[in-house]
């Protein structure tokens, strides 16, 4: 079985995230990719992304003498990245992980005694250095450009005001407690059901 050295753990989304190079470098069947239909967002800027499907597989940490053994379904995507994985909420909950991201170290319960998995500031140093470089080969893409102009033509009004609601037409005021002497009202809309 391939070993997942360069693995990302991130606890922003809820998706654990597989490359389809990684799953050919293991030797893992396509055939064993479910299709989904649902995309996702938040890997490719202002973009929407369409996974090939989704597959389970099961992920041990640590060693034979002391391990944790769980099965974790992942979207595997087709778009080129630079680590094997992304482990993200999911794999946290199912292993009940306790990350320290100061020291760079994952926590979790074995069936003997504490499993502590780390890297070395180096080891992550050199990551986030080709991820950046990933990410300047992707600026300097057509897909980029691309991918502004889609941003750009759904981007938000400047000029409309934040933070405020826009009165519909037609919108009935209704004081909210008619006996207090406070006018505090509520606005509804025409197009509510009458129930």
């Amino acid at each position: 079985m391939k070993r997942l050295t360069k693995v990302l753990m991130d606890r922003g989304s809820g998706l654990n995230i597989m490359y389809v190079e990684m799953l050919d470098a293991m030797g893992i069947d396509r055939v064993r990719i479910w299709p989904t239909g649902a995309p996702f967002h938040g890997i490719m800027p202002g973009k929407q992304a369409m996974p090939l499907g989704q597959i389970d597989l099961p992920i041990t940490f640590e060693d034979p003498s002391n391990y944790r053994i769980e099965t974790l379904t992942f979207e595997v995507v087709k778009f080129q990245g630079t680590y094997h994985a992304i482990l993200r909420h999911p794999c946290y909950a199912k292993f009940m992980v306790i990350p320290n991201y100061t020291y760079l170290k994952l926590k979790l319960l074995g069936p003997y005694r504490v499993i502590t998995i780390g890297t070395s500031f180096q080891r992550a140093y050199e990551c986030e250095v080709e991820c950046c470089e990933h990410a300047i080969a992707i600026i300097s893409s057509k897909e980029l450009t691309t991918i502004i102009k889609e941003v750009a033509e759904e981007a938000p009004n400047p000029k409309r005001s934040t933070g405020s609601f826009e009165l519909v037409e037609g919108a009935k005021e209704v004081l909210i407690d008619p006996s207090s002497s406070k006018s505090k009202v509520v606005r509804i809309g025409p197009t509510l059901f009458s129930e």
